[in-house]
């Protein structure tokens, strides 16, 4: 018998995110809802399929007020109008100035799931 050498480990480069990952799986199970395991599947894949969402895109899909998770990278262009809350796995300088700039908050996926364990009134976007 021979060794399939061609079998490829996928193995996450940023140290962040496979402690992120299963600290949403285990949100997930402890507080008995989805959300957090949709968050953990969508970062289990590769780092070029994240979401990256511009704040234009942002403006166009959130309420003044309210909480949107991105799972992937919040990008600066276009304007926003509303007073969010955003949580995201990253963000551009530019988003987070004009994000903060409005009145808004800027989180990481891990503080969002610190603040909010049950993941009630988010919005996922991608």
């Amino acid at each position: 018998m021979s060794k399939n050498t061609n079998v490829k480990i996928e193995r996450k480069t940023n140290p962040r995110t496979p402690v992120l990952i299963t600290a949403l799986k285990e949100g997930a199970r402890q507080n008995e809802v989805a959300i957090w395991r949709d968050v953990a599947k969508r970062l289990e894949k590769p780092g070029r399929n994240y979401a990256q969402v511009n704040l234009s895109k942002i403006n166009r899909y959130a309420n003044d007020g309210e909480t949107v998770l991105v799972a992937g990278k919040v990008l600066g262009s276009g304007s926003l109008e509303k007073a969010i809350t955003v949580a995201a796995y990253n963000f551009s300088a530019t988003a987070m100035e004009k994000i903060t700039g409005l009145g808004g908050k800027c989180l990481t996926i891990e503080q969002i799931l610190e603040e909010n364990p049950k993941g009630s009134g988010i919005r996922i976007l991608q």
